[in-house]
């Protein structure tokens, strides 16, 4: 039971949990609320389950690679979370890393069988290597690692929205500017929940770096907060904070034409008054223990901001 709890420990459990959240929400509240445009639809959840199980496999096995070649380094920043070596040896690590990239790919594979698409296999195993690369080095660079995990993180949604034509299939293919009408609006809020994702991503990751520095600059990495120092690592995310605050309220000012009071207000008290919070103990942090509280805070608006799919479900 012990070895089970360290397993799920390190493969992130929650954060996994997160992605599966986020990728059902998608479909059942984003393009399930737009299958009533005349257009009758048939659903096919198998491949839809597969595409999940693929993406959560691949983010597992890369936290996996992640910690094991972090370990020096979490030993000084985390050292009573620390997994590898202390309950799971290295090479059983390893093997649960490649055991779960090859499972996902060879997954994404079997749906562009199935779909008759092509791109899905491709690219996730592009992303196992790049999971890969930002554990051996892009990490420990100035913003490479923190835009790569803010583009895999925008991902997660996005490869969804250009999949859905395989699970998503519409009976009435002669209404094509229904169609057409359709799929634009996907589009529009497709990229714009990838928006959100990429860029609160970024700020969360920018704040694990300055949470992070002691261990960090102990084993040259070259992050944001080593390089440009704490106060210029402040503004950064304070500029990344205000534009998706400004962007938000640009949003809410779109949709209360049509009604959607209660999201509007949804948005204000659990979105954007929040970042506003984060924005100003920003401002106070000091020590690492102030930056984790915050990465918790963004955490947090992360899951809110993917909750406010279900409106519309709601509005549809």
């Amino acid at each position: 039971m012990k070895l089970i709890s360290a397993f799920l420990r390190l493969i992130r459990w929650p954060n996994l949990l997160f992605i599966v959240l986020t990728q059902w929400l998608f479909v059942y509240a984003i393009i399930g609320s737009k299958t009533d445009l005349g257009m009758a639809s048939h659903f096919h959840p198998q491949i839809f389950c597969l595409l999940v199980i693929a993406t959560v496999f691949i983010a597992a096995a890369g936290y996996i690679i992640n910690d094991y070649f972090d370990l020096n380094i979490d030993s000084i920043n985390k050292p009573a979370k620390l997994v590898i070596d202390k309950l799971i040896k290295r090479r059983w690590a390893i093997m649960w890393h490649v055991m779960l990239s090859v499972a996902g790919v060879a997954i994404s594979f079997y749906i562009d069988y199935k779909a008759g698409t092509y791109w899905l296999g491709l690219t996730n195993l592009v992303c196992v290597f790049l999971l890969f690369g930002y554990s051996i080095t892009l990490k420990k660079k100035l913003l490479s690692g923190n835009i790569l995990i803010s583009l895999l993180t925008a991902w997660v949604i996005l490869v969804v929205f250009f999949q859905y034509p395989a699970f998503i299939q519409f009976q009435d293919a002669h209404e094509n500017l229904i169609r057409t009408t359709y799929h634009s609006s996907l589009t529009r809020i497709s990229f714009l929940y990838a928006g959100f994702a990429f860029v609160i991503s970024l700020i969360r990751e920018v704040l694990k770096d300055m949470e992070d520095r002691e261990g960090d600059e102990k084993y040259g990495c070259h992050t944001m907060p080593i390089q440009w120092g704490i106060p210029a690592s402040k503004v950064f995310v304070a500029v990344w904070i205000i534009v998706l605050i400004a962007v938000l309220v640009i949003v809410q000012f779109y949709v209360l034409p049509f009604g959607w009071w209660w999201s509007a207000l949804y948005c204000l008290l659990l979105i954007i008054l929040p970042l506003v919070l984060v924005l100003k103990k920003l401002y106070q942090a000091n020590i690492a223990a102030d930056y984790h509280r915050l990465s918790v805070y963004v955490k947090l608006i992360m899951l809110t901001g993917i909750l406010s799919m279900l409106f519309f479900k709601i509005y549809s």
